[in-house]
């Protein structure tokens, strides 16, 4: 799908936290580069990452042997975009006079929401895009929850978060944007099962994507499949004691990370909270049939049998066993699941998310000059 030049030039700036390699990052930067090459002025500003204090290196050193430091820089996903990005020379709020003025400005997490909320009008019509439902034990819930309840445009990408915002926040205007996939670059040609039962999951430190389940899904495999191959990556190092004979992609390159979607029979997600499941998308787009929890965009994806399965939350033995009846499929019943995966999420583009994107910009800008 070819992007036509846009209707309005707009001055756009996002206001992310600290830059990463997080799934959210990596939406935000998808968007941010369309929009600049659509000809769009794109602004990303960030804090700095907080230092890394004695306490913590202290910490480290008596749990791992090893002195922490803080980086003089860290990667993330807006690296060589070629985008402007005002990165703070401290980890603190952003203020009204680190941004520019603009037509609009987008808040990207609960915190930026705030900082958001108090700027000025010349900073442009104020948005929130929403990518997960932020209420976790670590934060101050009802701070999150607040930032739910600010008069800023919302944007959703997942049809339980729309929900969400409209029977607890009573907010019916929020606009569903669902994510998408590059299929340029998350792509797999047919194929048989692997000669070797193969399984991967997409490794985490965070509680709630669930590793903790996935492991212990795992050891159940282990014992049925005896030469079980299991492969993971992540933007975490991996840590052999958790279970030793996994093999682990330590940040792999953008264009390995398909090979390794394709190189497994079946991809688990164990995630107790999801705003969409990026990762999950993307291995069925390379045709691996996906075994998640009733989180996020699986839930509403996945059918039962067809291309994929859905377990409960924490249940570890339900996801082992939804994942065994893939493993002891035919090579017959396998290539109709994998080819059903991958049909499953050949309508979704980011072509056609960027210019829904644009629009509903461009919409609310309309409205706030109209008003």
């Amino acid at each position: 799908m070819e992007l036509t030049s846009p209707n309005l030039y707009m001055k756009i700036t996002f206001i992310l936290p600290p830059l990463n390699m997080a799934g959210g990052i990596k939406v935000v930067g998808i968007y941010a580069k369309a929009f600049a090459d659509r000809g769009h002025k794109v602004v990303i500003v960030s804090p700095a990452h907080p230092k890394i204090t004695l306490k913590q290196r202290f910490k480290s050193l008596i749990k791992e042997l090893k002195w922490l430091s803080t980086p003089d820089s860290y990667p993330s996903h807006i690296d060589g975009l070629n985008i402007e990005n005002r990165i703070l020379a401290e980890n603190r709020p952003i203020l009204n006079d680190d941004v520019p003025d603009a037509d609009v400005v987008i808040a990207t997490w609960w915190e930026t929401a705030e900082w958001v909320a108090q700027f000025t009008p010349s900073k442009g019509k104020q948005c929130y895009f929403i990518q997960g439902y932020e209420v976790f034990d670590y934060l101050p819930i009802d701070r999150v929850k607040a930032t739910y309840r600010l008069p800023l445009k919302k944007i959703v990408i997942s049809k339980w978060l729309k929900d969400l915002m409209k029977n607890q926040y009573a907010d019916d205007s929020a606009i569903l944007i669902n994510n998408a996939v590059d299929h340029g670059q998350f792509n797999s040609a047919p194929r048989k099962k692997q000669s070797i039962p193969t399984v991967g999951f997409l490794f985490s430190s965070t509680p709630l994507k669930g590793i903790d389940v996935t492991l212990k899904a795992l050891e159940i495999l282990r014992e049925r499949y005896s030469d079980l191959r299991i492969i993971s990556f992540g933007i975490y190092e991996w840590n052999r004691d958790l279970f030793p004979d996994v093999e682990f992609y330590y940040s792999p390159p953008q264009d390995k990370i398909r090979d390794l979607y394709a190189l497994c029979d079946v991809w688990l997600t164990a995630s107790r909270s999801e705003g969409f499941n990026l990762p999950a998308m993307e291995a069925m787009a390379c045709r691996t049939p996906v075994v998640s929890t009733r989180t996020g965009w699986p839930e509403e994806a996945i059918i039962a049998a067809e291309n994929g399965f859905l377990v409960d939350i924490d249940d570890f033995q339900e996801l082992s066993k939804a994942a065994q009846s893939i493993l002891s499929m035919t090579n017959e019943q396998w290539k109709t699941m994998s080819e059903n995966a991958h049909a499953t999420v050949a309508s979704y583009s980011w072509e056609k998310s960027i210019l829904q994107f644009e629009d509903v910009l461009a919409t609310a800008i309309k409205s706030g000059i109209d008003s």
